[in-house]
């Protein structure tokens, strides 16, 4: 537990120098922008995330788990099952780069027809979603989390926003418009990739005649099912968040998703601390599956308390935010309740983080990819309705829902997992009594 809460430190201490910076680079492109334009701008950087987003399989967690486990029968960590996995992890990479090529043209071509987009940006966007799949970069987080270098992996990533705020101050200095500010996010994107692959090469070596979709399978029987389930999974998580942010401006225009935006990046930073929990745990819980209930356990907890600070912190200070980042033009419209409704969603999933690494480390990430379906599909249903009844209030109030919906469904599925409640009896010889089968985490 000690290692587990280190390392959530040093990830939330590169989480909070991103924060503070991502509001200076916000404000920049906000505020030179306009309401409408910077509407334009967070349609392409929202292209940009759900392109990666659906493309990209969850490369980390195949090296976690299968460079931990060793070879077919499991086992202590070995060097060939480590390059194994890495190799595996690379050719997926390069699969998701011919995926997301042929899923960028589908998209830009026919954004005119459902998006808040000129034609004149649409040669823009492409080139923006190829840099952001150039920049995929799990496989190195996976080859430094595998060896807990958490600290390494924090200064690779703190380069992103050092970038992307000298990019903005430029932009903002000689290009104020929407090619500018993109130009600034590519560069950054491109520049947090090399940084991790030079860090993660430090302690792992590529061997490029290990690069195979067929070695790791060979071993693995369940692996490609984890595979798919944890690429449909990590899919509608960016679906369910990114996805709606799309559908924004189509149903209420390029003003409307700015705001939301704006508002969803204040709002939704709890879902970001969501995804260092999950990645700081899933570790943890493949190398100690005798704890992994216990340690699960005890990481909701603490997110309930810091979800319930958070969402404060939004309720007081989140309209001055809104202020600061955004000026007069994004007062009203419902922004700053959007906001705090956007909170409490992330203040959910925050907690939900540690039960749905619980699901996928136990090889139930198809369960885990099921009870996020569902909810995200009701919220794409009902978003034109919400947005016609309350406009960005409505949407953030299916986003609140789809995660309150799939939280639930992570605990159900938990209570009903058989395999962690025989994991976790104490042994015999122990001196406390066994667990009761009926016990609930």
């Amino acid at each position: 537990m000690q290692r587990l809460f280190t390392n959530i430190g040093w990830l939330l201490g590169g989480r909070g120098i991103n924060a503070l910076l991502s509001l200076v680079y916000l404000a920049l492109a906000a505020r030179s922008l306009g309401l409408e334009q910077f509407g334009h701008f967070a349609t392409i950087i929202t292209l940009g995330l759900v392109v990666t987003g659906v493309a990209s399989f969850q490369t980390w967690q195949f090296i976690v788990r299968w460079g931990a486990n060793g070879g077919e029968n499991g086992g202590e960590p070995s060097q060939e099952a480590t390059r194994d996995a890495i190799g595996f992890a690379i050719a997926l990479d390069l699969f998701s780069f011919a995926l997301g090529t042929v899923l960028s043209a589908a998209l830009v071509l026919s954004a005119s027809y459902w998006l808040p987009l000129p034609s004149d940006l649409l040669w823009l966007t492409f080139g923006y979603c190829i840099i952001s799949l150039l920049a995929m970069r799990t496989t190195p987080t996976g080859l430094l989390r595998l060896h807990f270098k958490y600290a390494l992996t924090t200064a690779a990533e703190t380069v992103q926003p050092v970038v992307r705020t000298t990019g903005a101050v430029l932009a903002w200095a000689y290009m104020p418009n929407v090619t500018g500010f993109i130009l600034a996010y590519a560069a950054s994107e491109i520049a947090v990739a090399l940084a991790l692959w030079v860090a993660a090469a430090r302690y792992e070596r590529i061997e490029f005649s290990r690069i195979s979709l067929t070695k790791i399978p060979s071993l693995h029987k369940d692996a490609w099912r984890f595979v798919w389930a944890t690429n449909m999974s990590g899919s509608l998580t960016v679906a369910g968040k990114q996805g709606v942010v799309l559908l924004v401006g189509t149903f209420g225009g390029a003003a409307l998703l700015g705001g939301f935006r704006v508002a969803s990046q204040l709002g939704q930073a709890l879902v970001a601390l969501a995804q260092v929990i999950s990645k700081a745990i899933l570790p943890e819980l493949v190398h100690s599956q005798q704890d992994a209930l216990m340690i699960a356990r005890r990481m909701a907890n603490v997110a309930l308390i810091g979800g319930i600070i958070a969402v404060l912190g939004a309720v007081i200070f989140g309209r001055l935010g809104l202020d600061l980042i955004g000026g007069p033009e994004f007062r009203g419209r419902g922004f700053y309740w959007a906001m705090v409704i956007l909170s409490i969603a992330g203040a959910v999933e925050l907690v939900g983080a540690s039960l749905e690494s619980l699901l996928v480390s136990a090889g139930r990430a198809g369960t885990a990819f099921v009870v996020r379906a569902a909810p995200t599909l009701l919220a794409f249903g009902l978003l034109d309705l919400a947005i016609g009844w309350n406009g960005a209030l409505g949407a953030a109030f299916t986003v609140l829902g789809s995660s309150a919906l799939a939280v639930i469904g992570f605990y159900v599925a938990i209570l009903n997992l058989h395999e962690i409640r025989i994991v976790v009896e104490p042994d015999e010889d122990a001196q406390i009594p066994a667990a009761d089968p009926d016990q609930r985490p």
